[in-house]
């Protein structure tokens, strides 16, 4: 008897269990094998261990909310998600319950997202396409669920959902989703309202040069280059927040890059041309008109006449530039600054569920040889990584309650698109996001020179922020290694965006530095272990290391450009001005 138990036992372990007797995990995990087979692909397995024990806490913590509900209990256990923090949530049981068990089921399934044993970027992309359809399904979404909703309509008679309904209907005519009250904001009026003037422009981008704010400026301007797939004016939104006043208060001579927003006449632009006409021909123009400002005892400065800053894909592009300079054995530019900069693209973050082969192929088969990624296309992907906070928070207060967004410049600055042409966006996500052969030196050619950051060589201060989920500061940080000169690397808190603009006057948030001295270990966290945390903002600390290496102090111009570059428009200049 014990031999023909044994014999059963080996049996059954050899062949598919059968619908009676095979576990609740195993049952997912023959039906996510099905459902991958059927798509053509192989799935990766299931941690089924790991799936039990979801399973089990969900079955237990399930019957713990029907038998709360059956019992007539006021409501669940405390509900800390603020889709669900108003009152009428709390004092309608129903929907108390209901928001509950969205969260409960949303928690299993994310928690079987990672239960996929993959690697790491398919389960990255697992893990999103379920956050967003968890997103998606909240009850806060449903007119019918939503108390909040309900609870408007019958206290405006309905009036809430006329406007809802012609709120939507705006939204579909303009092709997105309003964030926020754009006709409080105009660009030149309540943002970007610096005082200077356009004194270069060609078919790429304007330059702007900004007024001085004291009598005296040091010798070397500073050549900001933003990135060129959202406007400049985040560095310039409000006086009280401006980098770019900033800079000026600093005794900064500020000259600024502002792209254009491309057109259909524009398909063909490649990274080549924002290299080459673009960053290039601005360090060109801001180093001839540095060099008319100078006294005529001091024309020329040692080691470089001008320093550079470029934030986000505006320092990929200042970085590949300046390797490109140093290819051709000119160093024009004395200091670089990079803030939430790759130019090490092996951690890409969240953007990294949109690039893989396939995508990128797509991409080159139908932009790439010219053809524009709209801006309404790319806003989109980008809500898509905080889908409750950029998409259906607006859902929900524009089009079930009715409500008009309230007056938010950043907003304002966020919905105010940009498009890319295809050549250039397929080359960077090709070349840089796919293969990340920006760091191999001589492995591309750019603007006819073999790119090596290695060979830039010139002093450098790189900023990442910690929580930024577009460049990880772990890459952030290993893309300061690459520079091959004496670079500091400060880290601050918060995002892309927050951690960035973060004013010195406002004392708010923190950063972490090493010793001025302290060379980059190898690995980011031994840097940080090494690093002291410094309450405020980084601006300060980045404003000395500036002044250290902007040059002597000489009289501010009294007039905008220099060396035939003269006033064309007063800043903010049209370029900006364009919407996608």
């Amino acid at each position: 008897m014990a031999t023909d138990s044994r014999a059963k036992r080996a049996s059954a372990a050899t062949r598919e269990p059968a619908a009676g007797d095979r576990p609740e995990a195993a049952e997912l995990q023959l039906g996510f094998e099905r459902a991958m087979r059927a798509l053509g692909t192989q799935a990766p397995r299931l941690d089924l261990a790991r799936v039990s024990e979801i399973q089990a806490r969900f079955g237990r913590e399930c019957a713990e909310l029907w038998r709360g509900l059956l019992a007539g209990s006021e409501q669940p256990a405390e509900i800390r998600d603020r889709r669900f923090a108003a009152q009428s949530w709390r004092d309608n049981r129903y929907s108390s319950w209901v928001a509950a068990a969205y969260l409960l089921h949303a928690r299993a399934l994310l928690e079987l997202a990672d239960a996929v044993q993959a690697p790491p970027k398919v389960q990255q992309k697992i893990r999103f396409a379920v956050q967003q359809w968890v997103d998606a399904a909240a009850p806060s979404n449903m007119l019918a669920l939503n108390p909040e909703a309900i609870e408007a309509a019958l206290q405006t008679q309905g009036d809430s959902l006329r406007r809802g309904i012609a709120n939507l209907l705006g939204d579909l005519r303009r092709g997105k989703l309003t964030q926020t009250d754009e006709t409080a904001f105009e660009v030149g009026r309540n943002v970007a309202t610096t005082e200077g003037a356009v004194v270069f422009e060609n078919d790429w981008f304007q330059l702007i040069d900004y007024k001085p704010l004291g009598a005296k400026v040091h010798a070397r301007p500073l050549l900001i280059v933003p990135p060129c797939i959202n406007k400049y004016y985040i560095l310039d939104l409000q006086p009280a927040n401006s980098l770019v006043r900033y800079a000026l208060e600093q005794g900064q001579r500020v000259l600024l890059v502002s792209w254009r927003n491309p057109d259909a006449d524009c398909a063909q632009w490649s990274w080549d041309d924002y290299v080459e006409h673009g960053v290039l021909r601005a360090i060109e123009v801001a180093s001839e008109i540095a060099a008319a400002a100078r006294p005529a005892r001091a024309r020329q400065l040692a080691d470089g006449g001008i320093n550079a800053l470029g934030f986000c894909v505006g320092g990929t592009l200042l970085g590949t530039a300046l390797a490109v300079l140093a290819a051709r054995g000119q160093r024009p530019v004395h200091a670089a600054t990079l803030l939430t900069t790759l130019l090490d693209f092996t951690d890409t973050g969240v953007l990294d569920v949109f690039v893989d082969e396939a995508q990128v192929a797509m991409r080159e088969a139908t932009i790439g040889r010219g053809g524009l990624l709209t801006g309404a296309e790319l806003s989109a992907a980008f809500s898509s990584l905080r889908p409750v906070d950029l998409t259906w928070n607006y859902v929900v207060g524009n089009y079930l309650k009715g409500q008009t967004p309230p007056p938010f410049d950043l907003l304002y600055w966020n919905s105010d698109s940009t498009n890319l042409p295809g050549p250039m966006l397929a080359w960077y996500l090709r070349n840089l996001y796919l293969e990340n052969r920006l760091r191999e030196p001589g492995a591309l050619q750019v603007c006819g020179a073999a790119v090596d950051l290695g060979r830039v060589g010139l002093p450098a201060y790189v900023y990442a922020s910690r929580e930024d989920h577009i460049v990880p500061w772990a890459s952030a940080y290993a893309s300061a290694r690459l520079l091959g000169g004496d670079t500091r690397f400060v880290l601050g808190a918060s995002g892309h965006i927050a951690g960035v603009i973060n004013p010195a006057a406002s004392g708010k948030r923190s950063h972490w530095r090493a010793p001025a001295d302290a060379a980059l270990p190898q690995a980011a966290e031994q840097w940080l272990g090494g690093a002291q945390e410094h309450a405020g903002s980084w601006w300060p600390d980045w404003a000395g290391w500036l002044r250290a290496h902007a040059g002597p102090e000489q009289a501010a111009p009294r007039d905008y450009g220099g060396a035939g570059h003269v006033a064309i428009e007063p800043a903010p200049g049209r370029y900006v001005k364009v919407r996608a």
